[in-house]
């Protein structure tokens, strides 16, 4: 097929693979915009599928919006395409380009919708405390992620960070979009439910703080649904640390009281025993590691 790719973080990338790998003709790949970097004056930096895209001679485009720049659309529509196939794109697609295609546009979405319509299903999922999620492959449609879906699959959730989630939900999805394109008229369209729609709101970086008032499952969720990004954090004397790992402990205290030399931070309920922990700039520690060069004392509310 003659396909037109849209996507922009990792999760993406194993799909775009898979496509070439299951011989379709990727005719361009749309991505959001290089981004500066961190620090002033730094290059700007292209999109884990525009680095991809490109080193596989994938001509890239990177529109900063499809209804301020009406060329946009068209230029889309010239490319002819059988389908489009999105994934953590990032954009608003207007519905001309949404019809665009021969077969339209298909979502390659990271929940089992209709829970966690929106912009960061994964990490929502884990910050409610779901017993499982999955990805789709769906028919997009004007809605935000309210289009039926053709295919999907299931995992649990376990214990999973977000960073080893969206691997393996990225790996699925691109297995499951590549069925689909196989023969697409196999799979029959299924309408979601008005019923139990959540919706996952983009990701504020203010959720990252570590609130100790919370109990310790949820504090202990909130460190993997931020790892990597965000990362989860303390502060102490005038620091952040990110906790990339976190052990839940019963134990008491005032919260945000240390309670032990291992770090053993108290919550509104239990406690948590960081893991792995980052200072700014430097590499992923053990909390003993940590405290034999930055003294938290027993007793010091963080």
């Amino acid at each position: 097929m003659r396909i037109v790719f849209m996507g922009t973080p990792d999760f993406a990338v194993p799909v775009l693979d898979a496509l070439i790998g299951a011989g379709h003709d990727i005719v361009a790949a749309y991505s959001q915009p290089p981004r500066a970097g961190g620090r002033r004056g730094k290059a700007l930096t292209p999109s884990p599928v525009q680095a991809r895209a490109e080193t596989l001679g994938i001509e890239v485009r990177t529109p900063l919006s499809f209804r301020k720049e009406p060329g946009a659309v068209e230029a889309f529509a010239a490319l002819a395409a059988d389908v489009a196939v999105v994934a953590a794109y990032g954009l608003i697609l207007p519905q001309a380009l949404l019809d665009a295609p021969r077969l339209g546009c298909l979502n390659v979405h990271g929940s089992l919708l209709p829970r966690w319509r929106g912009a960061a299903p994964i990490q929502r999922a884990i910050l409610a405390g779901d017993i499982e999620t999955g990805v789709g492959i769906m028919q997009m449609e004007a809605g935000l992620d309210t289009g039926p879906v053709l295919l999907e699959e299931r995992t649990p959730i376990d214990g999973k960070t977000s960073a080893i989630l969206s691997a393996e939900l990225a790996a699925m999805g691109a297995r499951l979009m590549v069925r689909v394109l196989y023969d697409i008229h196999a799979f029959p369209p299924r309408a979601q439910s008005e019923e139990g729609v959540t919706y996952a709101s983009k990701i504020d970086k203010a959720e990252a703080r570590i609130d100790f008032n919370r109990s310790a499952i949820e504090v202990e969720r909130q460190i993997r649904a931020f790892n990597p990004a965000p990362g989860a954090y303390l502060e102490h004397a005038g620091e952040r640390i990110k906790v990339l790992s976190a052990a839940v402990m019963e134990l008491s205290g005032a919260p945000g009281e240390v309670l032990d030399g291992q770090l053993t931070i108290a919550c509104g309920k239990g406690a948590i025993r960081p893991l792995a922990v980052q200072r700014a700039g430097r590499g992923v520690l053990t909390s003993n590691e940590l405290l034999r060069g930055f003294s938290i004392d027993i007793g010091t509310r963080l």
